[in-house]
């Protein structure tokens, strides 16, 4: 065998880097369709954590003796993207985020229990294993108290109210009845004649190991974290005595840029005092008749008309959303996704402390189509003006458009098409999308528009709460205060919302930063370009490289500025 060239040397770290997140991870392996680890859990030990970290540094210690020079340019954002991505890897190892996440968002248990209704085992094979599978799944759920254990040893208390939200999760599965249970529904193989007695034996497996593993963890959470849980005046990381160091990585971390706490703060506090309310005043002119702000905010909180009558007419609505969203896209995009958006109901034993929705992206294999899940709980309680612009955010041209292309670009390495990072780029895109779809004639009313503009105020209130949480030292009732006078939402959506930024530092900050930074350089590029503007090639230029960092898509469109200019 001759010398590899510095391409092949790229490939074959990406692709030994991408096999070893496969197997780290088997669960994540299987929901995208990898069954090779089908009999296994993940090892969710610090030992575990501390191997993998010594993986991440030798295969960055490969990267970076490779020479970009040699590369073409596909391959020299390949080298980019994996050289931060394994550092982010190793950052994250070392902030030990794992003995914090007890929350209700990134805790094992919720992972575990969203995952579970989207497994596959499509062949005997693959069922037999799931059963060794589920036999060792409360190894994982131990280990993960364990790394609370060793969180608190430290001094690293959790957020009260984390805490209970997931004690009550865990307390809803436990109440479910076992035939609805969603591990002892693991979709099976097809026409298979060994389908009852497997089928059998899973729902012992549940009842007998799966169950008895959650009941434990639920002991950990309610007699061992709660009674020395930060109260609700200490909900943010600045209590804890590595908080600020851990909050700013956090950033950095999920927006891909160096910024501070108190620029994002101030970022946030200009949107939602000064160019936000300018636009409710315009449309709530038009439709309402009134320009005052809290008279258009008690409309779209309080008015009973503007409410759905049952869960079915919101199914509906969101449905009709996604239709013609699908139907516009053509005239918009270029790349288009093969694989199909379905709408899918929130499990009712999440639902009460889940989001309004949320997506799930298909299957690489083709196994399973994007999923576009929404919350029917107290639909009675939802206004009618915020459906549209969350479906258009989480499913097309949102979540479903970019991560689908993105996992469609079977040339890249794997860990390109179907990283779940990169935060700002990945949310900022969906969250951009609210308002192109203004742009694509989606909205049907000035209703919708006001839910767009509520679902704005949302994303800059993030930037301000989320800081004064935990950076500012806010309490959760600051928070939530703040939000419920500049954002017209309901408190209980509000409560759940602040609840998970408490429970995941920085995160809600991507969402406003991906999109000014999208809208930026589109604005920019519309301005070089002129009447060589094009929003097709735009939007390609965007998605086209699949999931990228912030630093990257400035790059792309830049190269794709010059190109047009040029050609």
């Amino acid at each position: 065998m001759g010398v590899m060239t510095a391409a092949e040397d790229l490939r074959a770290v990406a692709d030994e880097y991408w096999e070893g997140r496969l197997e780290a991870s088997p669960l994540f392996a299987t929901y995208l369709g990898d069954h090779r680890f089908d009999d296994r859990i993940d090892d969710v030990s610090a030992a575990a954590e501390q191997r993998q970290r010594a993986a991440w540094v030798a295969w960055r210690a490969r990267a970076t003796a490779i020479e970009p020079a040699d590369l073409d340019e596909t391959d020299r954002v390949t080298l980019q993207l994996l050289i931060a991505e394994l550092d982010d890897n190793v950052r994250s190892v070392d902030l030990r985020l794992a003995e914090l996440a007890s929350d209700q968002m990134e805790g094992v248990h919720a992972n575990l229990l969203i995952m579970a209704a989207q497994l596959r085992a499509p062949a005997p094979e693959h069922a037999a294993m799931a059963l060794t599978r589920y036999r060792a799944l409360g190894t994982m759920l131990d280990q993960a108290a364990e790394r609370f254990r060793e969180g608190l040893a430290a001094g690293r208390t959790p957020a009260r109210i984390n805490v209970e939200r997931s004690i009550n999760q865990v307390e809803g599965y436990l109440r479910s009845p076992l035939e609805q249970d969603p591990f002892a529904n693991l979709a099976g193989p097809a026409d298979w004649d060994g389908e009852a007695a497997w089928r059998e034996e899973l729902t012992g497996i549940v009842r007998d190991h799966v169950r008895p593993a959650f009941e434990r963890y639920r002991a950990v959470l309610a007699d061992e974290l709660l009674p020395v849980a930060r109260p609700d005046d200490q909900a943010g990381l600045r209590y804890l005595d590595d908080g600020a160091e851990m909050y700013q990585a956090l950033i950095e971390l999920h927006t891909g840029l160096p910024l501070t706490p108190d620029e994002l703060h101030e970022i946030g506090l200009r949107e939602v005092t000064d160019t936000l309310p300018a636009e409710y005043r315009a449309v709530g002119q038009r439709l309402l008749g009134t320009d005052d702000l809290g008279e258009i905010f008690r409309h779209l909180l309080d008015d009973p008309s503007l409410r759905y009558t049952d869960g079915d007419e919101l199914l509906a609505h969101a449905r009709a959303c996604l239709d013609a969203a699908t139907g516009a896209i053509g005239d918009w995009f270029g790349l288009l996704p093969q694989a199909p958006c379905e709408l899918v109901p929130v499990p009712e034993f999440l639902a009460a402390d889940a989001p309004a929705a949320y997506y799930s992206p298909p299957a690489p294999d083709g196994s399973r189509p994007g999923e576009y899940h929404v919350n029917l709980h107290e639909a009675t309680g939802r206004g009618r003006a915020e459906t549209a612009s969350i479906a258009f955010h989480e499913a097309i041209p949102g979540h479903h458009l970019q991560l689908a292309i993105a996992s469609e670009r079977t040339d890249l390495p794997a860990f390109r098409r179907l990283s779940w990072g990169h935060t700002a780029f990945v949310e900022g895109w969906a969250l951009y999308t609210e308002r192109l779809a203004d742009e694509m004639a989606l909205y049907e009313s000035d209703l919708d528009r006001l839910g767009m503009l509520a679902s704005d105020s949302w994303r800059a209130c993030r930037l301000v709460v989320d800081t004064g949480l935990h950076a500012r030292g806010w309490s959760r009732q600051q928070a939530i205060d703040f939000m419920v006078d500049h954002a017209p939402v309901t408190r209980g959506e509000i409560e759940t919302e602040v609840d998970r930024y408490i429970g995941m530092p920085g995160q809600a900050l991507a969402y406003k930063v991906g999109q000014r930074e999208i809208l930026r350089l589109r604005a920019d590029a519309q301005a070089q370009l002129g009447d060589q503007f094009d929003i097709k090639g735009f939007h390609d230029a965007v998605l086209g490289a699949a999931t990228i960092s912030l630093p990257v898509l400035r790059e792309r469109v830049a190269s794709w500025v010059s190109a047009t200019s040029e050609s």
